[in-house]
């Protein structure tokens, strides 16, 4: 019998931490549930790692000893979606929304514990899967940007815009929501999952990365609106 949280499919997941003991443990714990493991003590292995072996997830320490790892996510979003789970002893939010913005999918501080550890990288995982559903060929055109939601695409004056599986998915819970207001909570749980409820900071900062990449005027955006303290609504 499988262990609980056993992936489906193989999944590949790169760890990326100058800490031996750290690594060990996933490996250990990651393996025992069936995951492939590369692992890297370094930035400039991680990447060449991450273009060699195409990971499905990567956990990345932002301490690393040759480069910042903030400077990781750039180099893995200038050709790959794939979902980052940041790990940092940083406690500063300015220091957590920097990696959320530079393209990282979630932030895990240490010390952390593994069973929280291995809920966020399935849900990073469930997050960057195609959502199975008949019926849903839905182009939405705002005639600003076009929204594909079977292709997962989204295009701007006749370009693809690049978002990380994350931006996706919080654009395609407001579109499929076209004009009704969707509530901070039901938006996190969607998008993160069921224990994220009051991690509003997520949605301010990946709110305004959507209104940078697809509004006109991102700082009065038409398409992208807040209802103070309640959520947010997409309007065409």
């Amino acid at each position: 019998m499988s262990p609980e949280g056993t992936p489906q499919t193989a999944t590949r997941v790169l760890v990326v931490d100058d800490e031996p003991q750290i690594v060990r443990a996933l490996v250990i714990n990651l393996k025992a549930r069936r995951y492939e493991v590369d692992a890297a003590h370094d930035g400039a292995t991680a990447l060449r790692l991450a273009a060699a072996r195409h990971p499905d997830v990567v956990v990345l320490d932002l301490g690393l000893p040759d480069m910042d790892g903030v400077e990781v996510i750039k180099g893995l979003r200038g050709w790959t979606r794939v979902p980052i789970l940041v790990l940092s002893a940083r406690h500063s939010s300015d220091e957590k929304v920097e990696a959320l913005d530079a393209g990282a999918d979630d932030y895990v501080t240490k010390p952390f514990g593994m069973d929280e550890l291995l809920a966020r990288l399935r849900a990073a995982v469930r997050r960057a899967e195609p959502v199975g559903g008949g019926g849903d060929d839905v182009i939405v055109d705002t005639g600003e940007f076009t929204v594909d939601l079977v292709a997962k695409k989204v295009n701007k004056g006749g370009r693809d815009v690049r978002l990380t599986p994350t931006e996706w998915h919080l654009l395609e819970v407001l579109v499929r929501n076209t004009g009704r207001l969707v509530s901070q909570k039901q938006l996190l749980q969607e998008v993160w999952g069921p224990s994220y409820g009051t991690e509003t900071n997520y949605l301010r900062v990946y709110m305004a990365q959507l209104r940078r990449k697809l509004e006109a005027d991102p700082s009065h955006p038409k398409h992208f609106v807040t209802e103070p303290g309640m959520g947010y609504r997409f309007e065409r």
